[in-house]
């Protein structure tokens, strides 16, 4: 890890450990990771996670701040692209515990999700049981295929 990570904090080692999964490297920047959500029942919710420990926005530097823009542009595009959402949702909070390291959540928002799980309701796909997660092998297809749809939209 570089002086920028925490040894303590979950992306900080998720994004420094040599796991070569798809679902873990959707696309990589000079300061950015997206993978896909390891816990949600929504095949396509991505994260977009600083590779330097940062708990803000205010904390970036402003090359990362450059590259996000055009990382969440590309990302959202390539959902839409593979999955055929209506639009992607971006969020940013960090605040659950052990999760306070920056990161942004781009969720597709499909023409068929139900009215109740729309805007900031759609974290209910987050709290549903691990048993009701798509496997790793689906994400991992999924992943390969966004990877390919982001590198298009770069």
């Amino acid at each position: 890890m570089t002086a920028e990570t925490d040894a303590a904090c979950f992306v900080c080692t998720n994004s420094a450990s040599d796991a070569d999964v798809p679902r873990e490297n959707i696309a990589r920047t000079r300061h950015w990771r997206v993978a896909h959500a390891f816990n949600s029942t929504l095949p396509g919710w991505l994260v977009v996670v600083p590779l330097d420990h940062v708990e803000s926005f205010a904390g970036l530097a402003p090359a990362a701040m450059s590259e996000l823009g055009e990382l969440l542009g590309a990302t959202s595009r390539a959902l839409q692209a593979e999955l055929g959402c209506r639009k992607t949702y971006t969020m940013q909070f960090s605040e659950a515990q052990g999760f306070q390291h920056l990161h942004v959540h781009v969720v597709p928002r499909m023409a068929d999700l139900p009215e109740e799980h729309r805007g900031p309701r759609i974290f209910h796909y987050l709290s549903q049981h691990e048993s009701d997660w798509p496997s790793t092998t689906t994400i991992d297809a999924l992943a390969t295929r966004l990877a390919a749809a982001v590198a298009r939209e770069r």
